[in-house]
């Protein structure tokens, strides 16, 4: 188990890196995630790595591709008010500070996403 869990945890680190700018507070969080870790109340993210995985391998095409369709979307609002709508090329749209986390979230899932895909790999003896 422990294989599988490093990657994600090393993910989210990294992602913790990235999005907390209070360097203390994201020493403190990274803290907090090793104790999870070796006290074992790591089931959750555990359990939501294999939710990423499930829907990766499904069977569906739309629930394989509803995370990174989500991701096009913000990306294509984001480069409208910040690429065309300042050229006079589109109309800006309301961002709203919730749709900044999603997107922080999302790009951070798919990376965690990743590390747990390549763990899984590495776990099932692939390489």
């Amino acid at each position: 188990m422990l294989t599988l869990i490093a990657p994600l945890i090393s993910g989210l680190f990294g992602l913790i890196d990235k999005t907390v700018e209070d360097k203390d507070q994201a020493a403190k969080i990274k803290a907090r995630l090793q104790e999870m870790v070796l006290t074992g109340q790591i089931k959750e993210i555990e359990a939501a790595a294999n939710v990423l995985v499930a829907e990766a391998k499904g069977e569906s095409w739309l629930q394989r591709n509803w995370r990174p369709l989500l991701m096009v979307l913000f990306g294509l609002i984001v480069a409208n008010n910040y690429l065309l709508a300042p050229y006079g090329l589109g109309q800006t749209l309301e961002l709203p500070p919730d749709m900044w986390d999603l997107l922080k979230i999302g790009v951070g899932g798919y990376v965690v996403g990743r590390s747990v895909e390549k763990g899984v790999r590495v776990w099932k003896g692939g390489g």
